[in-house]
């Protein structure tokens, strides 16, 4: 399998995630979903992320950030893990706020965000290697919308987004891949590391 240059890597990257926003987009429009007015955020949900070609595209945009930004963001982080590592210590799931929420409450590296960020909300699907499927049943607005409906919600088919992932993960990182340890970090844990080291 050939190597990719980041620059390619990340342009395909790009690629992909305009399509999970697109099909996000219309599972969420056929369920009835919205984030206006929620009560809750997701940007507290406890989410780790697993590839490096995603902590490297992370990065890429903190990179682009001025000095003064990307050192706020570096301190929420430190924030971030440590709430994290007393909830985790209490046996609670974290529920700190993302480093990269601004002040005005919205993501400052939308364009960067991960995977895991772009499809949570909308009921979705993961068909496993073996066949076996896992079902997500989506965020809690999803699933008062679900108890309402006279019907089963449209489900998102997140599988071929999730191959194509680990296809360009294989192509970003080439033989490199196999000796590397497995990445299980959060956002903010991807932050105060740095870029990932190949």
């Amino acid at each position: 399998m050939k190597k990719l240059t980041p620059k390619a890597a990340y342009r395909k990257l790009g690629a992909l995630y305009k399509r999970m926003a697109d099909e996000y987009s219309v599972t969420a429009k056929a369920v009835g979903l919205s984030c206006e007015g929620c009560t809750d955020n997701c940007c507290r949900s406890y989410f780790q992320h697993h590839t490096y070609i995603e902590w490297a595209y992370l990065w890429e945009g903190l990179n682009k950030l001025p000095a003064e930004e990307r050192e706020a963001i570096r301190k929420r982080a430190e924030d971030y893990v440590s709430e994290a590592q007393v909830a985790l210590g209490k046996g609670e799931r974290p529920a700190a706020m993302c480093p990269l929420i601004r002040e005005d409450g919205l993501c400052g590296l939308y364009e960067y965000r991960l995977m895991t960020c772009r499809m949570h909300g909308v009921p979705n699907i993961l068909v496993r290697p073996d066949g076996r499927v896992a079902s997500f049943p989506g965020c809690w607005k999803t699933q008062e919308l679900a108890e309402q409906a006279a019907s089963e919600l449209p489900t998102l088919n997140r599988t071929a987004m999730l191959r194509d992932l680990a296809q360009l993960e294989m192509q970003f990182m080439g033989k490199k891949l196999q000796g590397m340890p497995k990445v299980d970090h959060t956002i903010a844990e991807m932050i105060i590391i740095g870029p990932p080291q190949f």
